[in-house]
């Protein structure tokens, strides 16, 4: 545990290294989307996030995928998806949904005493639905704007609201109160490799869809966080505004109209 603990220590200092490397170094980009100011910079973090995750994620990911028993893999996600619900429920307070924190809460009671501390989903199966709700969601509820988008070290794609409400929902997630340290880092190490290796497949299909992976992500993940904020209803953008022709327009499509009609030979 200690060399893990090292391990994990030493790459959070090399990732910060790399990322003031990063800054200082990276080319400008050509055409930026007006949503990611920042793409040069992103798509150098990216780069080195992608290398991490071909190098050390991606193959313990498929290693615990194909060698850890599908109970015990549907049990870890389960109890994970269970501690999330204490954030979800926070957050729904904190967005005024009395109803919906009511449902998570009722989740969060059943699956941690009759599904063994949240190992069994029974909930699901008791019309409480599982929701997604976060501080960067709460933010935006707020009226907080997404500022640009940004990726981050290891973490991954996000915005600037989104990642002053992921720093936020740490300081109630549950795994991050262990006292413990060795503990603390060997669940939130846990954690991340179930997440990873529920993303195996989608990975394989972004690769093989031969677009741009930066791109992909980036559009994906944007769209994902506007329908998450809207709870599935996210509005339709609204049609370009026609500005009416002015006068000296009109005038000048009389002129050419007349110019036409004169041109027009007659029968």
């Amino acid at each position: 545990m200690k060399n893990i603990s090292s391990w994990i220590r030493r790459g959070l200092i090399l990732c910060a290294l790399g990322t003031v490397l990063l800054l200082n170094g990276c080319a400008s980009v050509s055409a930026p989307d007006k949503r990611d100011p920042w793409e040069s910079m992103n798509r150098s973090i990216y780069a080195f996030n992608d290398g991490f995750d071909r190098a050390i994620a991606r193959p313990v990911a498929q290693t615990y995928k194909d060698y850890t028993p599908n109970v015990v893999q549907t049990g870890v996600s389960n109890f994970f998806s269970n501690l999330d619900d204490i954030l979800v429920t926070v957050n729904d307070l904190l967005q005024f949904k009395f109803k919906q924190a009511a449902q998570d809460l009722g989740r969060f009671a059943f699956n941690t005493t009759a599904g063994l501390f949240g190992l069994i989903d029974v909930a699901s199966h008791m019309d409480f639905p599982k929701h997604n709700e976060d501080f960067g969601q709460t933010l935006a509820t707020w009226g907080v704007g997404s500022g640009p988008y940004v990726m981050l070290p290891f973490l991954g794609p996000s915005t600037l609201r989104d990642t002053g409400g992921l720093a936020a929902d740490w300081q109630i997630d549950p795994v991050y109160a262990i006292n413990d340290t060795e503990a603390r880092w060997s669940v939130i190490v846990l954690r991340a490799v179930d997440t990873r290796a529920r993303y195996l497949e989608a990975t394989k299909i972004m690769e093989k869809s031969g677009i741009d992976p930066y791109v992909f992500l980036r559009n994906a993940y944007l769209q994902q966080r506007e329908n998450l904020i809207y709870d599935g209803n996210p509005p339709t953008p609204a049609a370009p505004k026609v500005q009416p022709p002015s006068k000296s327009d009109l005038e000048l499509e009389q002129e050419l109209d007349k110019e036409l009609q004169l041109d027009t030979p007659t029968k």
